[in-house]
């Protein structure tokens, strides 16, 4: 995957794995280009046109999706806007966002599972206004917490139950919070590539994950973003990009 190659590689785990770890990746901004080449544009930048969610939580505010809960309005479960073009599998999304309050996540190969309530479940790329768990990947509806942020996990499935193996950080978790400019517009990198998993924030890798539970690891599904249950809270999206990947 040429995304890969263009960061300085600075471990790997030999064998069936194939698992490798970087730390520092930064990518020029000839690599950028590189990469956005062939990439579609999921979000027009005016209006919703491709995208579905429960009425009245989502609309488009400077020139971004934004999502808005109140204390008025409480909702009672995660809700999501889901995107209504495909399915993504492999594949690099790069998107811009900012969060007051509360907490979302960027859902990818993942399920609607009521769509009513515009409710999803698989891999989420989390993103919060704390300190803690931007960058992480978490299962909505399914196995929780698969990599804090900082983390080298592989997903494997002992005695019927899943097992999360730490091998190693990419950096230590806390540390990358410096990264993660608060209440300001932050992008994101997600790759997918088979069973391989990588977030990135600002350019820092955030988990690296294999996920080779073969009967849980989604390989394809909805992409959708998450507003969240609890106190009022408020998310933006916008330059939302998707690059298919073999």
């Amino acid at each position: 995957m040429r995304l890969l190659r263009t960061c300085s590689t600075v471990g790997l785990l030999a064998g069936a794995l194939g698992f490798l770890a970087f730390t520092g990746c930064r990518l020029t901004p000839r690599a950028v280009a590189e990469e956005r080449a062939g990439s579609i544009q999921l979000f027009n930048g005016k209006d919703l046109s491709g995208w579905a969610g429960v009425p009245g939580l989502w609309t488009v505010e400077d020139g971004a999706i934004t999502g808005t809960t109140t204390k008025f309005d409480p909702i009672k479960n995660n809700t999501f806007l889901v995107w209504t073009n495909g399915v993504v599998d492999n594949f690099e999304l790069r998107l811009k966002y900012r969060v007051f309050n509360g907490n979302s996540g960027i859902q990818y190969r993942s399920q609607v599972l009521d769509a009513e309530k515009a409710i999803v479940g698989g891999y989420q790329a989390d993103l919060e206004a704390g300190k803690t768990y931007s960058g992480i990947l978490y299962e909505e509806r399914g196995r929780g917490i698969l990599a804090l942020r900082g983390q080298r996990t592989h997903i494997t499935e002992e005695n019927g139950q899943t097992k999360v193996n730490l091998l190693g950080e990419v950096a230590k978790g806390p540390e990358l919070q410096q990264y993660i400019r608060h209440e300001e517009w932050n992008d994101y990198l997600i790759v997918a590539d088979g069973n391989h998993l990588m977030h990135f924030i600002n350019g820092k890798m955030m988990v690296d994950v294999i996920d080779a539970q073969a009967a849980k690891a989604a390989k394809s599904g909805v992409l959708a973003l998450q507003v969240h249950a609890g106190p009022p809270m408020k998310v933006q999206f916008k330059d939302i990009l998707l690059k298919k990947l073999p």
